[in-house]
């Protein structure tokens, strides 16, 4: 899967999908797709990452608490 840095635009290629969908890795592993040659795989910060089109990762695959927030308790 293709993801794009938010700073610079560049396509990373994501190598570990279990890592990306798991809520509590807040790192995974890509290469850049910059310059003519691949580059190295290294970790990359999911806070920083988006689709290519610009649009953020779901939070479902980015904090895992996301839905504490929106359960509430009724009495």
């Amino acid at each position: 899967m293709l993801l794009a840095e938010k700073a610079t635009g560049h396509l990373v290629e994501v190598l570990d999908l279990r890592g990306l969908f798991n809520p509590l890795e807040p790192t995974v592993r890509g290469c850049l797709h910059f310059g003519e040659e691949a580059q190295d795989p290294e970790p990359f910060d999911k806070s920083k990452l988006a689709f290519p089109s610009g649009e953020p990762l779901p939070q479902c695959w980015t904090d895992a608490h996301y839905r504490d927030r929106s359960t509430t308790h009724r009495h």
